[in-house]
């Protein structure tokens, strides 16, 4: 029984370490597009922060979600896995800046009253004093100024974040009840944000199809995710000693245990009676029974 423990807890040490190794090799040749993807994310912060002194409190607009929600709320182990994180946050990243982009220029060409009870006339948050300085513009008085920004509507920020993490995992997911439960969540959120009276409903409607079309062609532009078999053969070279004591090159064994070599990999298969295709099992009576 120790024995068994010992040799899974070092091939499980073994996949930790290729793993660790191929993400390290990913993050070298993808650093620069992750930083600034990173560092967007506090020039979007910036360009909210900046709106804000533009914002002029008014009479709510009329709204029909306001009328239909009229309350408010006050202010590296599994085998399984088929992709690599360095590059999922590649393609999020540039998910999330894109759209991104299209929102500061949408709530800069025309600045709306803000629904939200501390942006609303007569509220000492609704319009914020000329600046001091300019540090005080980029340091955006974080946290304060990002909970209690006032301006920066169309479209919401909160549905571009959810509804990006939601459309890559439907993607590259592998559980279908998550799927669901992130949908589910999606639209849960949607008339969360009207009823705490964060956004008006139109903001939420453009978020819906403007990430969902974001998404969409991003990606068609974005190469696809690479083949862990193939991938991993190159970035990941092992020296092992054959029974005769030559040393030879052989691809590194990927998470299910198989090699990077697909003919190894339908052998390996067959012997254990399965055949593996797109993450479905297949099991094969007459591998086992020898016919």
């Amino acid at each position: 029984m120790s024995f068994y423990i010992g040799r899974e807890t070092s091939k499980l040490w073994k996949r930790i370490c290729a793993e660790t190794t191929t993400e390290i090799n990913l993050l070298a040749e993808n650093w620069k597009y992750l930083l600034a993807g990173l560092v967007f994310q506090y020039v979007h912060g910036l360009a909210a922060r900046g709106v804000h002194y533009l914002h002029k409190p008014a009479p709510t607009l009329q709204d029909v979600g306001f009328f239909l929600l009229p309350w408010t709320f006050h202010p590296f182990i599994f085998k399984s896995r088929k992709i690599y994180t360095v590059v999922i946050w590649c393609r999020v990243l540039a998910f999330l800046v894109a759209s991104q982009v299209l929102r500061i220029i949408t709530f800069y060409s025309t600045q709306l009253p803000g629904p939200n009870y501390h942006c609303r006339e007569g509220s000492n948050l609704a319009t914020l004093p000329h600046p001091d300085s300019v540090f005080e513009v980029l340091f955006i008085n974080f946290p304060h100024g990002v909970v209690y920004g006032c301006g920066d509507l169309i479209f919401s920020s909160h549905m571009i974040f959810t509804l990006v993490f939601v459309l890559t995992y439907q993607k590259y997911g592998t559980r279908r009840s998550i799927k669901q439960l992130g949908w589910l969540l999606a639209v849960v959120q949607s008339l969360l944000i009207v009823a705490s009276r964060k956004h008006y409903t139109v903001d939420v409607v453009v978020a819906w199809y403007t990430v969902n079309l974001v998404v969409f062609f991003i990606d068609k532009k974005l190469p696809e995710l690479p083949d862990r078999s193939i991938a991993a053969a190159t970035l990941l070279p092992l020296s092992i000693k054959d029974k005769d004591g030559r040393t030879k090159e052989e691809n590194p064994k990927l998470l299910n245990g198989n090699s990077g070599d697909p003919v190894d990999w339908r052998q390996r298969t067959q012997v254990n009676g399965k055949i593996m295709e797109d993450g479905n099992t297949l099991h094969v009576d007459s591998a086992m029974n020898g016919a």
